[in-house]
């Protein structure tokens, strides 16, 4: 089961210690199945509930899943183990539509942002107990924030959205506590949450959003916070409309305790209208990252909320990293006042290669989901099957696993940098991949 690999141990500490080591090392790989308690705890020669505290405090870390009678397993991105334990190798040839990123052609030089923001820096270098925040990134964000309806708040950077979802949720809750996500949904924050010590409650999703009656549920079974993405859901393409926005309102105004957290990463790559949910509940965050409209590796998101949880995150930031490289803030101001980006452009670019695939999918009697954002999300009947069927075809595409809890199987295509000549030739392929689905929608 284990291959050489034998785990150690006689207190649950160590034994814990002991897998996390081997998933660090790669002796032990992401999907890999761990001995049943009572096994494990006879090899040893312990007792089951030392073993049972074990795989708990492995499952808090983030590094296994438990299923029931399927038993534990190593998490496909366990939180002790290097990228690249995780990654799919591509065979030469393989055209890859299954990273999730931006298109480069797409996104704005920032060379002469970064070097202004070099020179501003020689002239007004920031020291130690300087301000978090640029000035005009504030006042910049929050006028932005301001015209879509977000609610007034103080406000905060950081590095990333993830990063500030992590600040958010370590702000307010425990270990053990429940959290609603939406399923599918990222798989990086569907990582996170475990390995913050708390529990997914999942909450469906379709094209306009989460389903009010699944976060409804998920609340009224003890999930303390809940976590939306406004546009540009990943992996479906949703985006909340109007309508779900006042269903999904009127549900967290009978639980306003609920610590609501919004994640508007599509800012900048989409064309459909911001509906936010924040101001129902005591607690809530709006989270905006710079990541897909100006570069991942710029780091950074604008933060507002409340007014405690916004001091909570500064606090624990101040005493840890100290504040997000205020040049990066001021090449980011540069970047908004210089108009470096034609959002309106880069939308429609994506909207249209969104598009065209979903209407050569339609055609091929193949349903798939996409509204807004860089990916599209395909219904299958068994997504290990079609995700190999694709990469002999020459595409590599990614397994929905990687998004879902109880979501039915599906795959994720990332349009980004797909040209008009590719788009027959892969709806092709995924026609003969999958079983076309005659499902309305994913949930």
């Amino acid at each position: 089961m284990l291959g050489g690999y034998r785990i150690e141990g006689r207190r649950a500490a160590e034994i814990a210690a002991s897998v996390e080591r081997a998933v660090g090392s790669g002796e032990l790989e992401p999907g890999q199945l761990l001995p049943p308690m009572r096994e494990l705890a006879v090899e040893l020669g312990v007792n089951p509930n030392t073993v049972a505290s074990a795989y708990r405090i492995l499952r808090e870390r983030g590094v296994i899943e438990t299923a029931g009678r399927r038993g534990s397993r190593v998490r496909p991105k366990p939180a002790t183990t290097g990228r690249e334990y995780a990654g799919m190798h591509l065979p030469e040839g393989v055209r890859d539509v299954a990273n999730g990123n931006p298109d480069p052609a797409l996104l704005p030089s920032l060379a002469k942002a970064f070097a202004a923001a070099g020179e501003q820096a020689d002239r007004e270098p920031v020291l130690y107990g300087g301000a978090a925040v640029e000035p005009d990134l504030a006042r910049i964000a929050r006028a932005a924030l301001d015209a879509d309806g977000v609610p007034d708040g103080p406000l905060t950077v950081s590095s990333g959205s993830l990063d500030a979802v992590e600040r958010v949720l370590a702000a307010h809750l425990k270990p053990g506590d429940t959290v609603a996500v939406e399923d599918p949904g990222w798989g990086s924050l569907l990582d996170l949450v475990p390995a913050l010590g708390l529990r997914t409650a999942p909450v469906g999703v379709d094209d306009e959003g989460p389903l009010p009656a699944d976060v409804r549920r998920a609340i009224e079974s003890g999930a303390r916070a809940l976590i939306v993405t406004d546009r540009a859901q990943n992996p479906t393409g949703a985006a909340v409309t109007a309508t779900r926005a006042r269903a999904l309102r009127a549900v967290l105004r009978e639980h306003p305790e609920t610590l609501l957290i919004e994640d508007d990463h599509g800012h900048g790559i989409v064309d459909l209208p911001l509906h936010p949910l924040a101001g129902v509940t005591h607690h809530w965050s709006f989270v905006r990252s710079v990541a897909k409209a100006y570069g991942p590796d710029l780091r950074l998101a604008v933060l507002t909320g409340d007014g405690v949880t916004v001091d909570r995150v500064r606090g624990r930031h101040r005493l840890g990293p100290g504040w997000v490289s205020r040049i990066t803030q001021r090449a980011v101001v540069r970047l908004w006042t210089d108009d470096a980006l034609d959002a309106r452009a880069v939308a429609t670019a994506y909207r249209n290669r969104r598009d065209l695939l979903i209407a050569a999918l339609a055609e091929r009697r193949v349903e798939s989901h996409g509204r807004s954002g860089l990916n599209v999300w395909i219904p299958v009947p068994d997504e290990t099957a079609a995700v190999a069927r694709l990469l002999h075809a020459g595409w590599a595409v990614a397994p929905g696993a990687r998004f879902r809890m109880s979501a039915p199987s599906g795959i994720r295509i990332t349009v980004a940098t797909l040209g008009p000549e590719e788009i027959g030739p892969l709806a092709d392929a995924v026609a003969k991949a999958v079983e076309p689905s005659s499902a309305r929608n994913y949930v």
